[in-house]
């Protein structure tokens, strides 16, 4: 049997995190990725002492994916502060439920459009970018410490831009840091991500799969025009942990079936409070 560990998202059909529990089991998944775009996974609403509780009883695991809008750069220094905050807290309860993996979205921040172009401010003060990157690299290995988590950065089909790259690139220098690779949005844009991820193969410990066509993605997998099974194999090459992230409980039922046809071993995790 073909061992990788898969879980899913927290779904917006499911509005109870008991509900998404109930499925995953059903489904013979590993873990549940918490969406903290989410209301009901904001930071003042978990529980953590819950969390611990259906981790020991039901063999399932946690992560967190950070909100999008999360800015770890911005020039408005309060702000950041509080993006920072956020990403300080997640770490804090992830130390508490042995959460191995925070996802992160890199952000492009403010452009300005002109007539025929845009200039991005990260870009134009590059600087002052750069040396929030640096701060934050360095907040994030103090607040760490010796735990095993890891914030893992997930590409968001803007690996063409060099600003975006410089940053990613100092974040690995340091073991705290992995990277998530998210076929789906990999596919869509063109495949603009591939090649940074490659070449930095050995930190990519996290996939987000899902079928796509054209810019449609989010599909079932095997419904779309992305070579699943090559991307499977990356996933047990490199030990990643998959979340089939297909959003609807159709599709995760479909893609768990052709996962299954396949040999893959669902429901078997080494990883559990």
């Amino acid at each position: 049997m073909k061992k990788i560990i898969f879980g899913m998202p927290t779904l917006i059909e499911l509005d109870t995190l008991e509900d998404n529990v109930k499925l995953c089991k059903r489904l013979g998944l590993n873990f549940i990725e918490l969406n903290m775009n989410l209301p009901q996974y904001q930071i003042e609403k978990i529980d953590i002492r819950k969390l611990v509780e259906m981790q020991r009883k039901e063999k399932i695991y946690f992560t967190f994916h950070l909100p999008e809008e999360i800015d770890i750069a911005s020039y408005h220094e309060k702000i950041k502060r509080v993006h920072l905050d956020t990403i300080r807290e997640v770490i804090e309860i992830s130390k508490i439920i042995k959460s191995p993996i925070i996802n992160i979205h890199m952000n492009l921040g403010v452009y300005f459009k002109m007539p025929d172009y845009k200039i991005y401010l990260y870009e134009k003060y590059f600087n002052e970018f750069y040396n929030s990157i640096l701060n934050f690299r360095m907040l994030v290995e103090e607040w760490i410490g010796d735990s095993n988590i890891k914030i893992s950065i997930e590409n968001t089909g803007i690996y063409n831009f060099d600003f975006i790259l410089k940053a990613v690139s100092e974040l690995l220098i340091s073991d705290k840091f992995v990277l998530t690779w998210d076929i789906g949005h990999d596919y869509s844009s063109g495949e603009i991500d591939t090649k940074f991820i490659i070449d930095n193969i050995n930190k990519l410990k996290h996939m987000h799969i899902h079928d796509a066509k054209g810019k449609d993605n989010h599909l079932s997998l095997f419904s779309g025009n992305i070579n699943i099974e090559d991307k499977l194999n990356i996933a047990k090459n490199t030990g990643s942990a998959c979340v089939i992230e297909t959003k609807t409980i159709k599709g995760l039922e479909q893609s768990v079936r052709e996962l299954e046809k396949l040999g893959y071993s669902l429901g078997d995790s080494n990883y559990c409070t």
